[in-house]
C-alpha cells in the first residue's frame, strides 16, 4: 500500500483526481469503479472541473457503481444513482448509457446480482476502483461477518450502517434496511484501488484496515492483499497510523 497523508482538503481533492484524470488521459476507455458517500465529492467535483477545462474526457469511459439500495426507486433523493448524477454524472461527458449502477427495482435480484457480475466479467476489469470505508470497516456494503460473499449480493445492513446514513434521510425508519453490493472479491479484481477516507469517525476504522489482522470483521482489511492500493487520507482519519 502506498499511504498518503494530507494537511489540506485541497491537495486531498487534487490528488486523487489527478490519479483518475491520468489514467482516463492515458487510456480514453478506462473502466472506473465509483463509490459514494462524503469523502469521493470533492474529487468527483474536481474532475468536472478539469472535464469543463478541456483536460480530461470521459465521453469513452465506462462506471460501475459498487452498491445501490433496496427500497427506493432510483430518483429517489437519496438514491445513489442520484447521487452519481448530481455529484459527477451530469457534469462532465460521460455516456450515461455506459454508466452502471446495481438495479434494485429488478424483479429478481438475485438475477441482477448475477448479471452485474457477468458485465463486471465481460467488460472488466475495473481499472480502478474508489473505495471509502465504513466506520465498522465496511466496504461498498460489505459488512462485518463471519462469512463474506465474494460477488454481488443483496446484503441486510447493519444497525450501525443505518445510524450512520440516518442523516441523510428525514428518520432512522426511513433508511433502506438491504442493499446490493458488489462482493469483495470483484472488488478485489480491480488492477488498482483508491482508498479514501476523510474524518476523525474513520480514523478506528482506517487503522484496523491497513494495519490490524485480516479479518472478515473489517472486511477492509482484505485490501492488505490487494497489490496495488494507493490510500489517501486526511490528517483526522490517519490520525491513528
Amino acid at each position: 500500500m502506498n499511504i498518503f497523508t494530507f494537511k489540506t482538503e485541497e491537495d486531498f481533492v487534487q490528488t486523487g483526481a489527478n490519479l483518475i484524470a491520468s489514467l482516463v488521459q492515458s487510456k480514453s476507455n478506462a473502466i472506473l469503479g465509483l463509490a459514494t458517500g462524503s469523502s469521493p465529492i470533492g474529487i468527483y467535483t474536481r474532475l468536472a472541473e478539469m472535464n469543463k477545462k478541456g483536460l480530461v474526457s470521459f465521453s469513452q469511459v465506462s462506471a460501475y457503481n459498487l452498491d445501490e439500495y433496496v427500497g427506493i426507486s432510483g430518483d429517489h433523493s437519496q438514491s445513489y444513482k442520484t447521487f452519481m448524477k448530481e455529484n459527477l454524472f451530469n457534469h462532465i461527458d460521460i455516456d450515461l448509457q455506459n454508466t452502471h449502477i446495481p438495479n434494485t427495482n429488478a424483479a429478481d435480484l438475485d438475477a441482477e446480482c448475477k448479471a452485474y457480475d457477468l458485465a463486471l466479467e465481460q467488460n472488466g476489469p475495473v481499472d480502478i476502483q474508489i473505495l471509502g470505508i465504513g466506520s465498522n470497516g465496511h466496504i461498498g456494503f460489505n459488512e462485518p461477518d463471519d462469512h463474506l460473499y465474494g460477488g454481488t449480493h443483496v446484503i441486510d445492513l447493519l444497525e450501525e450502517t443505518l445510524e450512520a446514513n440516518a442523516r441523510f434521510f428525514d428518520s432512522l425508519d426511513e433508511v433502506p434496511k438491504q442493499a446490493i453490493t458488489m462482493g469483495v472479491a470483484s472488488i478485489m479484481k480491480a488492477r488498482q484501488i483508491l482508498f479514501i477516507a476523510r474524518g476523525a469517525s474513520k480514523a478506528e476504522a482506517v487503522k484496523a484496515a491497513l494495519q490490524g489482522p485480516i479479518t472478515t470483521q473489517c472486511p477492509a482489511s482484505l485490501l492488505q492483499c490487494h497489490p496495488n492500493v494507493i490510500v489517501l487520507l486526511d490528517e483526522e482519519a490517519g490520525s491513528l497510523l
